[in-house]
């Protein structure tokens, strides 16, 4: 965990702070919150890392494509025209506004999220036994006029809030969501990772990489446990390279998620600046080896 996550517990409150200081330029905010987070200074200049390569890519590369794709139901018209609409969930509703959702005549287990937020997710097993009201409250600050990403990640800045349902994807044996996200560069899959024991709590959660054959590689997050149990590959895990490396043949770099049930492949999102671009890895040299990866180019 970073010392700042230590001596201030709350995320409310980190990103309260962190708003504070704002108003200082792009490329300032950035190199303080890179300190802030990873306790090292950023080359910007001449960027190695590949979480400095993801600061570089927020200031430098700006495709109005990936406002469009980080947009959580607008992804799904680029994922059509790649033809693969075969790989949506199903989706049960869009809304400008909460009053226009009927609660009744959703089904019975459903999720929720906003489509231009991480982490904004309400995931509903029984209608039933939750509060619709208390729920509603929640969306209304969903639907609120985003603020500039404290992250400055600008493709978020111009998406227009939106409410979006679905299927409720169901969890595997052990409850967890099994899914699989995908490193890609210059449209190849270069590796990925997925968790285990993390879908009620991600603080309890163990992740491991992969390689694009899914062997396991000898690296992690320090944010997170390590995967020390043998993972299965998943069934139509070819299937999901190449849809990987369709999906994100348009950009440098893009993080490319699915779920896998029992070999079905269910798109998840696309996810530009993998962890706002501040992970630490274990060890660090991977940051390297993920940086080798990355061309950068301007746009």
């Amino acid at each position: 965990m970073n010392f700042y996550k230590k001596i201030i517990r709350s995320q409310k409150l980190r990103f309260k702070i962190m708003r504070m200081f704002s108003f200082l330029p792009e490329k300032t905010m950035i190199k303080l919150i890179y300190l802030i987070k990873t306790g090292r200074k950023p080359n910007l200049n001449q960027p190695k890392r590949y979480t400095e390569k993801l600061q570089w890519y927020k200031l430098n590369y700006r495709d109005p494509l990936m406002t469009k794709c980080a947009d959580k139901f607008e992804v799904r018209n680029y994922v059509k025209s790649k033809g693969y609409e075969s790989i949506l969930n199903q989706l049960y509703g869009v809304y400008d506004n909460v009053e226009e959702i009927n609660f009744n005549s959703l089904p019975n287990s459903f999720a929720i999220k906003a489509n231009n937020g991480s982490g904004t997710n309400i995931f509903v097993n029984d209608k039933s036994e939750v509060d619709i009201e208390e729920i509603k409250k929640q969306l209304v600050i969903w639907l609120r006029p985003k603020k500039k990403s404290v992250y400055k990640e600008w493709c978020y800045y111009n998406i227009k809030p939106k409410i979006v349902i679905e299927k409720l994807i169901e969890r595997d044996l052990n409850n967890d969501l099994p899914d699989y996200k995908f490193f890609c560069f210059n449209g190849k899959v270069y590796c990925l990772y997925t968790m285990i024991d993390y879908t009620d709590n991600h603080d309890n959660g163990k992740l491991g990489f992969y390689d694009s054959n899914f062997n396991k590689l000898p690296y992690r997050r320090s944010d997170y446990g390590e995967i020390k149990s043998h993972i299965q590959k998943p069934k139509n895990f070819e299937k999901m390279v190449e849809i990987a490396e369709k999906l994100s043949e348009d950009f440098p770099h893009v993080r490319v998620d699915f779920y896998n049930v029992n070999g079905k492949i269910i798109f998840g999102e696309l996810t530009f600046y993998n962890a706002g671009g501040y992970t630490t890895f274990v060890p660090d040299e991977f940051d390297f080896i993920l940086g080798d990866q990355f061309v950068l180019q301007k746009k």
